[in-house]
């Protein structure tokens, strides 16, 4: 199934509502893949200690043919906190303190019928309805509770093709490190909650895909292997 961007979204989506809000849409499956070094190369890599990693910042770019000074546009520095992904019923809900940021993740079942107020279906997936990067610097989430998570990841490139993201089933006993442009979403629990050590780029510069309005679809990101 190829599914075709036909309505890019110009403007920064709203990241708190009510699930009935957004439409019944078509899902595309999202492949599950465990999480490991090599098959998180181009991606980021896995974390044994979150004070080994550097997170990467990216240089301010050059407006015109005078570059930008060495030394210089990368020096914003990174800003950290915790990051909670929090099941509510039906719905996955995200707060990452580093950047005072509150977030509805997506759906364990057709929105139009999630409930906050209890589960109405067994948690298998995840209906994903938004992706985004980071151009300015890279991103750290390390587990504070040893439990198995998922993130969803594709490859850099304002093109983005909803069959090109994978989903990375990590055990919980090593954080993980995205590069600068990876597109990704906030982190999905297993559990009913879980929290984060986050450390990214201070500048937190967003670029983001509201994939219902531009693609008519969700993403269905499983939970289990």
């Amino acid at each position: 199934m190829t599914v075709v961007s036909t309505k890019p979204n110009t403007n920064a989506p709203e990241y708190i509502f009510e699930a009935h809000e957004k439409p019944s849409l078509p899902t595309l499956s999202v492949p599950l893949i465990e999480a490991g070094n090599e098959a998180l190369e181009g991606y980021g890599c896995l974390v044994d200690k979150p004070e080994d990693c550097r997170i990467e910042i990216t240089r301010w770019p050059a407006q015109g043919w005078r570059p930008v000074d060495e030394g210089t546009g990368d020096e914003g520095g990174t800003t950290e906190g915790i990051f909670e992904g929090r099941w509510k019923g039906d719905v996955l809900t995200g707060c990452n303190a580093a950047v005072g940021g509150d977030y509805i993740l997506g759906w364990s079942c057709d929105p139009q019928r999630a409930s906050m107020d209890e589960a109405t279906v067994e948690r298998r997936q995840v209906l994903l309805w938004h992706l985004n990067y980071h151009p300015d610097g890279g991103q750290l989430f390390f587990p504070l509770e040893p439990n198995p998570f998922v993130v969803p990841l594709a490859l850099p490139g304002d093109d983005l093709k909803l069959e090109d993201v994978v989903a990375f089933w990590c055990d919980g006993s090593q954080g993980l490190y995205i590069h600068p442009g990876i597109w990704h979403e906030g982190i999905f629990p297993v559990q009913d909650r879980q929290r984060f050590f986050d450390k990214q780029g201070k500048v937190h510069a967003r670029v983001s895909a509201d994939l219902g309005v531009e693609f008519g679809c969700y993403l269905a990101v499983p939970l289990t292997r």
